[in-house]
């Protein structure tokens, strides 16, 4: 008996510990409690471990501030700030004045106004276009990656930059230590011995005794020269060409900025630099003048567990929330949080035209029954599912109305939303709005439409399966 009464007490602790701790994510309380129930001293020795703590939080956050601000106020010296909505060249987004605000308001960087924005759709044009600006590189190539392969692609990209730091170019890189743990020491070694910076963000083991395992770095940027930007979905590996023989073709969208925002995007990745090594560079040449003249605006937002904000899920809500005619997205990983699972339902429900588009063919079975589970009730209120069919559907891109796009690293998960260090770029310009809206219809094209009555004549056990990983899909 006082055995029984020694494990009650054990078990009401855990069940408590996780209540107390998650009770701003009450879906991920939930999957912490059915794991603790199911394994009792296993599940919370694994909550301890891999759950992300708001001590941890608050930890990574006192580190990241220390890192200095002196390189913003090189940017603000230069940039061309876009301070209220009547600034807007977007006749469009000049109407949303609380959206702008919002936007203006949820990270540290401004919207800039003097920028030039290459969408590039897929790995071969993407790679094309990164390694052209490397190899024209002259005082610095800063790279940060969540996934770094030693394959064909990982070897073009690895000689490239080698050769621009024998030429005494400083190359500095930083790879996720959960993303790129596969890399080999050899692979590594090579970049060192050339005079490569190459750092880990949270290397596998020691995030895992300092509990910040939850902690990814999940971030796609390039800088060169302080002029030349490079930020979307994805990494550098061979599986990004579509080679991978599971997953075939893979769709994917970065982008190529030059001006202002270039100088906001290398304020992240100085941060992050800190963060990595507690070395705090400031040198004038990281954010020299640049020589764009376009016109195009751009807001950089960066999130993640450092931030008090969870600014890319506030940016997805709001423009969910705002939109008066249409809300077209691709992600890979569809697992969304309560509010933006609302927003999506209200503005379905109100007539706006809400399309997203979700792989067809999925790199992980456990996401692919997470995300069906939100499928049924979303079709109910009118929210058009497309699964794409020609390959991975790998994009992290939104369109709301004519009014803005975005493209960047965060999926639109509960994982990018709070956990994940993540960058995504918001676009105001109407032609860059339009070369995107170009190609979502393409991607509708290569997608079959999920029909609601076609789809609830799914099985017994393909519900009960989507349920239960359904309350664990804050977790994955």
């Amino acid at each position: 008996m006082i055995w029984f009464i020694i494990l009650m007490i054990i078990y009401l602790f855990q069940i408590v510990t996780i209540v107390l701790l998650e009770f701003k994510h009450p879906s991920k309380a939930v999957a912490w409690l059915l794991i603790s129930f199911c394994f009792p001293l296993i599940g919370f020795v694994m909550y301890y471990f891999l759950a992300q703590d708001y001590t941890a939080r608050r930890r990574v956050r006192k580190r990241e501030t220390w890192a200095g601000s002196n390189e913003h106020v090189y940017q603000l010296t230069r940039m061309q700030v876009v301070q209220e909505s009547a600034q807007l060249t977007n006749a469009e987004m000049r109407s949303q004045e609380r959206l702008f605000t919002l936007i203006s308001s949820v990270s540290e960087s401004p919207v800039t106004g003097c920028n030039k924005t290459t969408v590039l759709t897929n790995g071969q044009v993407t790679y094309e276009s990164m390694l052209a600006a490397i190899r024209e590189a002259k005082d610095h190539i800063h790279m940060e990656f969540y996934i770094m392969r030693d394959d064909a692609i990982g070897a073009v990209f690895q000689d490239a930059l080698i050769a621009k730091a024998k030429a005494g170019v400083r190359v500095r890189i930083i790879v996720d230590g959960v993303g790129s743990m596969e890399l080999r020491r050899k692979y590594l070694h090579k970049f060192r011995q050339a005079g490569v910076e190459f750092h880990w963000f949270l290397p596998l083991v020691v995030s895992f005794f300092r509990r910040r395992l939850n902690f990814r770095n999940h971030r796609k940027i390039v800088i060169v020269d302080g002029t030349i930007g490079f930020i979307g979905g994805l990494n550098i590996g061979d599986d990004y060409l579509g080679l991978n023989e599971k997953l075939g073709f893979w769709r994917d969208t970065h982008l190529r900025i030059e001006g202002d925002a270039v100088y906001t995007l290398q304020g992240v990745f100085l941060h992050d630099w800190a963060f990595v090594t507690k070395e705090i560079i400031v040198r004038r040449e990281l954010f020299p003048p640049h020589a764009c003249q376009a016109q195009e605006q751009v807001k950089m937002i960066s999130s993640g567990p450092d931030k008090s904000w969870d600014a890319i899920q506030e940016l997805f809500f709001s423009a969910i929330t705002a939109a008066k005619y249409r809300v077209w997205m691709m992600t890979p990983y569809f697992i969304p949080d309560i509010s933006i699972l609302f927003a999506l339902k209200t503005a379905a429900v109100s007539g706006i035209d809400v399309r997203i588009i979700i792989p067809g063919k999925s790199d992980s079975r456990l996401v692919d029954w997470a995300s069906l589970s939100y499928v049924e009730e979303l079709l109910q209120a009118g929210v058009r599912f497309y699964q794409y069919q020609k390959g991975f559907a790998h994009a992290k891109t939104l369109v709301m109305d004519r009014s803005l796009a975005s493209v960047g690293s965060a999926n639109m998960d509960m994982r990018s939303f709070f956990s994940n260090f993540e960058a995504t770029a918001v676009l105001f310009d109407t032609a860059t709005i339009d070369r995107v809206t170009e190609d979502f219809e393409r991607d509708f094209a290569d997608s079959v439409e999920i029909r609601y009555r076609e789809f609830v004549q799914r099985s017994r056990k393909q519900r009960m399966t989507e349920a239960v990983v359904r309350l664990l899909s804050p977790l994955l």
